[in-house]
């Protein structure tokens, strides 16, 4: 079976652990080994959960840029400790005197760079540990707050008879949309929680072209061989590059290449240089490389303007492979 990526749409009450294991079981037959989801769904979540398989575990990182899409309802008045409905409740509130504009106003301000600080039930580290192991024990820690992206917030539908608020909201990886139900409903001044979520998109991935776990357990290797996509797809963010057979044979066993023998077909479409991926490098220098004679995907390279080369970030294609 070919490496690549299925994308899933968790149900409720699923951790994003049971869809992966249910891949790695329907296609242990297919001699596929490693599988791995990108961006976690809490467990009364759903919605779309990219699983990557065999070798397209190893691109997983380069998809920490990727924006997500959530449809969320939120409901007034309450306040419970996981910041959802399906926590303890601490307090039930009035919010008879709710206005639309009021409504309107308190969910106008989560737009661009924001601060949130984590729930206390959140898989956070705080000197090592996860916010809700602390949670769990009844202690009480600190988090720090941190800054995400909120791209856009649109309003579905209010309705205050029974105190309900849906929109949809697209953000950067990290975001905590229950978070966000939380300081409205602060905001307001009558609390607020999260009663339902569901990502409609990951990255380039849409709840529309997703299945569920329960359909693929009744596919054969093949047919859901159909359903995988490329692994260099998600990378769009990235730069595109190729270069001809003899240098990517080369470029493929590790080595550099001058610049000069590149032909850049994009350019990243991430330009601040201060996000670094997990060795160091710019995201706005990394680019997914290929063969021009073959167009076969070799990896992901970095072009080093001080040395006027592109270096191996990740390689995919042993050298070999790289010219058939």
């Amino acid at each position: 079976m070919k490496d690549g990526i299925l994308v899933l749409n968790k149900p409720q009450n699923w951790t994003s652990h049971d869809c992966v294991a249910v891949c790695r079981s329907v296609l242990r037959k297919a001699g596929v080994k490693k599988a791995g989801h990108g961006g976690t769904l809490d467990p009364m979540a759903c919605g779309v959960l990219p699983v990557f398989i065999g070798k397209a575990t190893r691109l997983m990182e380069y998809t920490d840029l990727d924006e997500k899409t959530y449809r969320c309802t939120a409901k007034l008045g309450l306040v419970t400790d996981t910041q959802d409905i399906w926590g303890q409740v601490l307090a039930e509130k009035d919010f008879s005197g709710i206005t639309e504009d009021a409504v309107r106003k308190a969910l106008g301000a989560f737009h661009g760079e924001i601060e949130q600080t984590p729930p206390r039930y959140s898989a956070v580290k705080v000197d090592g540990k996860r916010l809700y192991e602390y949670a769990r024990k009844g202690i009480e820690v600190e988090a720090k707050p941190r800054r995400v992206f909120i791209n856009s917030l649109a309003i579905e539908d209010i309705d205050l008879e029974n105190g309900e608020v849906s929109f949809e909201v697209s953000c950067s990886k990290g975001t905590y949309i229950r978070t966000i139900c939380s300081d409205f409903g602060q905001a307001l001044g009558c609390g607020a929680t999260m009663s339902q979520l569901t990502r409609t998109a990951s990255g380039v991935f849409r709840l529309a072209h997703s299945i569920s776990p329960e359909a693929l357990k009744t596919m054969e290797a093949g047919e859901i061989e159909t359903l995988m996509v490329d692994i260099d797809q998600p990378l769009v963010f990235l730069g595109k590059a190729c270069m001809p057979s003899d240098r990517a044979k080369y470029f493929a066993m590790g080595n550099s290449i001058r610049w000069n023998q590149v032909t850049v077909l994009e350019t990243p479409k991430v330009t601040d240089s201060g996000r670094l991926n997990k060795r160091g490098r710019s995201y706005g220098s990394l680019y997914r490389v290929y063969c021009s004679d073959t167009s076969l995907f070799l990896g992901v390279g970095y072009y080093d303007q001080k040395e006027n080369l592109l270096k191996a970030d990740k390689i995919l294609t042993a050298g070999q492979q790289a010219v058939k």
